[in-house]
This record gives structure tokens, C-alpha cells and sequence, in this order.
């Protein structure tokens, strides 16, 4: 078989644009999809052709077999590349290709089925001699017999949902007391995530790390592994960080853990690239354990690549058409060292809680060792309907400190104003002493966030904010001008002071402030210097960003906001903490709430956020209903409190 003529890209975002780019190297015609939301969206203008699939809503388009299979025919596309997330790990979408005449660029459904089975997953592998994680036995296990497994293991153990991933559902339980409780909870949460609650019991290892071996295999019986790729820095189980090679392993035990893993994926009789994943004490890198294996490519295969030099997305194309493996095991060598950094639209000053918005002002390193996958061009709108990675910045070095030392500093330079985002903070946590001397766990950025999420604003930021505005309110043109309009604070036999201005920045408390340092205003910069440090950021509209950091800084109305905060209620009105989508409306106008009572929900990003009654009172005002589309601090609802409760704060 040849390659394909013409591939349709099953995904969006920065994995599409990657595709792309694999697609036209290789002179294979692509063909992109897209919601209404992603009309504009850069990987819809890089592909050669694009096909309308639906409504923004994921599941009427990206998730939508019919649609997409429909796409493919119209466009005459030969194979379909899922990418990662939505179906790439769906063995129906899988099998719905082949039935449509289409090649499916990963494995074959069987194999996806069975390794998308945490419990089968781990049967199989252990009958084919790769090391497991001692723990429960069987699929559908009752509530007695989890505990009875548990017991049995030791606590402390680990309960993980057999359906999915993503740290969904899973819960750590230390008390053995806490187990009945935890395991119903447990199944809550696997049944909305995956609408399966099957559970499975697993030993836990503290301060654990987290290692994963790519695989790489042909459908002509050959299979090799391309090295390892430490992913321990985590916050809520969800990769942050990742590298290759890790510093944990030696020779011997980078070879053992490799071979395990191509076992494991010819138990399963694999095709494609793919990756098994690795629970590793950091005290006994011997004794690593099988987790799980994904079925499809990772979000991190780009340190892979750059320290082998082998383009993976070109390897699923040329197996899926094929084509054998021309690379054997000794071919394989690991050179150098590259780190991964995932930006997501998040607010890490915020509790991380999902951001949104227009990108007004964007910057991506490139060069000098520094690689970014990226989806977004000025312009993007970043909604609350998709996954929160927006991007991810790649360093490449001859040795670990200097590939550390170039993601800093691309970090640092990445901007993307008009939404928030965690590259700041991701440069800060590469500067951590333990990320730095390679003492990596699972449970470290969780540990340390708090020491690498700065409070309040730097006053560099509000100098600069009013700056900007000082400099709005500066006449222009030629020509004499009257000193007496030049808002400097100049007047006649007086001290020159410049006027105030009122700034806001979300979540956080109104301040006044009057610039007195010297500063430098452009179109896109803004320089201010404050005993006698020079401070330079990025601006565009009212945002500011450096150091990969970046601030919103709105006007301040005191009369206005005094205004709006009584027709609402002031503390009494509930506001939404992300842009997101209402999901639940649990209350009415009228209706009589205690404190602390749930009365929605908002969901962005697929994370859920609970609104709560600040206070016990009487709903006056309910502004949404299940559906409404809010803006971040829109009000949601006003609970008025008991008259008894006033009277008591009084």
C-alpha cells in the first residue's frame, strides 16, 4: 500500500496544526474540521481544505462519528488521524472507519478496546510478564469486596475508575475507616465522567514517579520502544511538565523498562505509536509497575522526537499505510535533552480556574532550540467548550541544565494577552531546587503552589497600567502646546504631581495609584522605572504581561461599582468565577437556602465549578438558566439574607 493521498484530521487546536505540518512534509493533501467556534481557527486556515461539522458544542461536531465519516467522504480523504483527545482512544470511531472504507492512523479497535479497560489491560500485560501494581483482581467488583481488596493490600491504596483517565474519580484513601465512603464517592464521579463505575483497588506508592516508555510498531510483527519521558510534575494527576530522558533511570533499567513495555504492546497486538505508562518508586527505580497503556499519540511525543530525531506523527502515517518499520531497536539513540511545558488558559492566582477570551496580543518562541506546538493566532477566541491547552513549548539542550535554562527563558517570553494563562507559573516551578536537581515526584508542584503563585500585584504593574493611561490623556500634534492641558501635575510655582487613577484587577481589591516613576509608552510596550530598576511589558487594550506573566487591569468606577453593587446585592449576589456554561440550576426565585448550599453549577473547560449560598436567605434574583453561556464575575444570583441574620451582623 501507498501512502495516502488525502487525510482528514479528526481533532483541533495545536495537534491539528501539528498533523498539518507531518501532512505537508510528506505532500499528503490535508483536510481539517471545525465547529462554528473554530471557523477562523488556525489549523482550519494551515490545512489545504476544511469542512464545517457542526455547532460549538463538542459532542454535535468533534465527537460526532457520523459527521466527521461524512466530512471524509466529501473531501475524497483515504485515512482519518484522530490526534489525541475526543475519539483518538475510541475503538467505535475506530471500527466506524474501517466499515467506511477509511484507515484509522493508530491501532486497531480491539487493541484500544482492551487497554481502554484498566482491569483487562492489566490482566493482559501481567500474563505477558510485565510487573503490575499489586491490587484488586476482576471487573465489577461490589463495594465489600473492594474494601476486602483493600484491606488486603494495605492501606495506603489508590481507587481508580476501570473506564477512564485523567485523574477523574480517582481517590487516595488512607483511613481504612474512610473506605465505604471514598468508594461510593469513587463511583460518583466515574459514572459522570465515563458513565461507567466500575472501580479497581491499587497499592499506592508515595512519592511516586511517573515514567512512560514510546512504543513504536508495525503491522508486520516488529515493535521497539524510542526511550522514556519522566512526567511526575502533576497538579490534579494532570501533566504540567514533561522530559525526556529521565534522570531516574540508568542504562540497565532504561532497557529493562523498555522491553516490558514492548511486551505489553504485543500482548495486545499493537500497531502505531503509543505509550505505556509506569508508576516508579523514586527510591527503587527497579521496581517500576505497569499503570496503563495509551492507546494513540501524546501530548508530550515532542521531547521524544527531538532527542531521537524520529517524527512520530510520520511513523503512524507510514504504518498505517503499510509501510514496515525502518528502524530497529539499535537504531535508537537518545541525544541531548529536551522539557516540555503545556500552556493552559488558566488563572493560577485564581485557583487556576479555567480563563477565557480573546487573544489580543500573542507571542511563541521558536529557535535557538526552542520548539512551540501551537493552535492560536491574534484574534483566536479561547471559549470554555474545549480542553485548556492552548500551546506547549518545547527546549531542546546537549544536557538537562540547559534545556531547563532555554524553556525559562522561552517562557518568560511567551505572551498571550487577553487571556490568562500558567506559562509564569510553569517557569517559576522549573526554577524550583528540586525540579532543578531532577528530585521529581508526583505529589511535588501540589506541595509547592503556593510558593510559586505570587500574591497580589507587582507595583511595577499598576506604575505601568497608569502609565499608559497617563500617557492616553497627552495632547498630540504639532505646535505650540499649553502646558496647562499636559496632565503631568504641572502648575504654576507647584510641585509637579501627576494625576491618580483608579485600576482594578479581577478578583482582587481596587487600588489608586499616581505614576511617579519615568516611563516609556509604544503601541505594543510599556517601560517604567522604579528605584532605578526598569521594568518592560507587553500591552495591548488594558493587559499587560511579562515574565510569561499577565495582568488585567481595568478602570476602576468607585461610582459605578457602588452603583452596580447595590441593584445586585452587593455581598449578597453570586458571581461566576470562570467564563463557562450554567449546567445545573438547583434553586428558584423565592426559594429558602442555608448557608453554604449548593445552588449551581458552571462548568468550563471540563472542569465544574459549585456556586454557594454566601449566606442563608431567600433567592431574589436568578439571572440564568441551565444552557446560559457567562462571562467571567457575571452575576448569577442574588440570595438576600434573613432579616434576623442583618440584625444579628449588626
Amino acid at each position: 500500500m501507498s501512502m495516502f493521498d488525502t487525510v482528514l484530521v479528526a481533532n483541533r487546536g495545536e495537534i491539528a496544526v501539528r498533523v498539518i505540518r507531518t501532512l505537508r512534509a510528506l505532500g499528503v493533501r490535508s483536510v481539517a474540521v471545525y465547529s462554528d467556534a473554530d471557523a477562523d481557527a488556525r489549523h482550519v486556515r494551515e490545512a489545504d481544505t476544511a469542512v464545517r461539522i457542526g455547532p460549538a458544542p463538542a459532542a454535535e461536531s468533534y465527537l460526532s462519528v457520523e459527521r466527521l465519516l461524512e466530512a471524509a467522504a466529501r473531501t475524497g480523504a483515504q485515512a482519518v488521524h484522530p490526534g489525541y483527545g475526543f475519539l483518538a482512544e475510541n475503538a467505535g470511531f475506530a471500527r466506524a472507519c474501517a466499515q467506511a472504507g477509511l484507515v484509522f492512523i493508530g491501532p486497531p479497535a480491539d487493541a484500544i478496546s482492551l487497554m481502554g479497560d484498566k482491569i483487562r489491560a492489566k490482566e493482559t500485560v501481567r500474563a505477558a510478564g510485565v510487573p503490575v501494581v499489586p491490587g484488586s483482581s476482576g471487573s465489577g467488583l461490589t463495594d465489600a469486596q473492594l474494601a476486602d481488596a483493600a484491606r488486603e493490600i494495605g492501606m495506603p491504596v489508590l481507587l481508580k475508575p476501570s473506564a477512564g483517565g485523567g485523574g477523574k474519580g480517582m481517590r487516595l484513601v488512607r483511613d481504612e475507616a474512610a473506605l465505604a465512603d471514598e468508594i461510593a464517592a469513587a463511583r460518583r464521579e466515574a459514572r459522570a465522567s465515563f458513565g461507567d463505575d466500575t472501580l479497581l483497588v491499587e497499592r499506592w506508592i508515595d512519592r511516586p514517579r511517573h515514567i512512560e516508555i514510546q512504543v513504536l510498531a508495525d503491522n508486520h510483527g516488529q515493535v521497539i520502544h524510542l526511550g522514556e519521558r519522566e512526567c511526575s510534575l502533576q497538579r490534579r494527576h494532570q501533566k504540567v511538565i514533561e522530559e525526556a530522558p529521565s534522570v531516574l533511570l540508568d542504562e540497565a533499567t532504561r532497557a529493562a523498562m523498555g522491553e516490558a513495555a514492548v511486551q505489553a504492546a504485543r500482548s495486545c497486538g499493537y500497531s502505531g505509536a503509543g505509550t505505556v505508562e509506569f508508576i516508579v518508586p523514586g527510591g527503587d527505580p527497579s521496581s517500576y509497575y505497569f499503570m496503563e497503556m495509551n492507546t494513540r499519540l501524546q501530548v508530550e511525543h515532542p521531547v521524544t522526537e527531538l532527542v531521537t530525531g524520529v517524527d512520530l506523527v510520520e511513523w503512524q502515517l507510514r504504518v498505517a499505510a503499510g509501510e514496515r518499520l525502518a528502524l530497529t531497536q539499535d537504531d535508537i539513540r537518545l541525544t541531548g535533552h529536551a522539557v516540555e511545558a503545556r500552556i493552559c488558559a488558566e488563572d493560577p492566582s485564581r485557583g487556576f480556574l479555567p480563563s477565557g477570551g480573546t487573544i489580543l496580543r500573542l507571542r511563541e518562541p521558536q529557535g535557538d532550540g526552542v520548539r512551540t506546538d501551537s493552535g492560536l493566532t491574534e484574534g483566536t477566541e479561547v471559549g470554555s467548550l474545549y480542553d485548556p491547552m492552548l500551546s506547549k513549548v518545547i527546549a531542546y539542550g546537549p544536557d538537562r541544565p540547559t534545556a531547563l535554562r532555554r524553556l525559562r527563558a522561552a517562557l518568560a517570553g511567551t505572551v498571550t494577552l487577553g487571556v490568562q494563562t500558567n506559562a509564569g507559573f510553569l517557569r517559576r516551578l522549573l526554577a524550583h531546587p528540586a525540579v532543578v536537581a531532577g528530585d521529581l515526584d508526583t505529589g511535588l508542584v501540589e506541595r509547592e503552589v503556593d510558593g510559586l503563585v505570587p500574591e497580589g500585584v507587582p507595583e511595577a504593574v499598576y506604575e505601568a497600567a497608569a502609565a499608559v493611561r497617563l500617557d492616553g490623556l497627552t495632547p498630540r500634534g504639532e505646535g505650540w502646546t499649553d502646558p496647562f492641558s499636559v496632565p503631568n501635575g504641572w502648575r504654576l510655582g507647584g510641585e509637579t504631581v501627576p494625576p491618580a487613577f483608579d485600576l482594578r484587577v479581577p478578583g482582587l481589591e481596587p487600588v489608586t495609584h499616581r505614576p511617579l516613576g519615568t516611563h516609556t509608552v509604544t503601541d505594543d510596550r510599556v517601560s517604567v522605572t522604579l528605584d532605578g530598576v526598569r521594568h518592560t511589558f507587553h500591552r495591548a487594550a488594558d493587559w499587560l504581561g511579562g515574565d510569561g506573566d499577565a495582568w488585567h487591569v481595568r478602570d476602576h468606577d468607585p461610582v459605578a461599582a457602588a452603583l452596580t453593587g447595590a441593584a445586585h446585592g452587593g455581598a449578597d449576589s453570586l458571581t461566576a468565577p470562570m467564563p463557562g456554561t450554567v449546567t445545573v440550576v438547583k434553586v428558584a426565585v423565592g426559594d429558602e437556602v442555608s448557608a453554604g448550599q449548593s445552588l449551581l453549577v458552571v462548568e468550563a473547560m471540563k472542569m465544574e465549578h459549585v456556586i454557594a449560598a454566601p449566606h442563608a436567605g431567600t433567592v431574589t434574583e436568578l439571572d440564568v438558566a441551565p444552557g446560559t453561556t457567562v462571562a467571567m464575575d457575571q452575576v448569577l444570583a442574588v440570595v438576600a439574607p434573613h432579616e434576623q441574620d442583618e440584625e444579628a451582623a449588626r
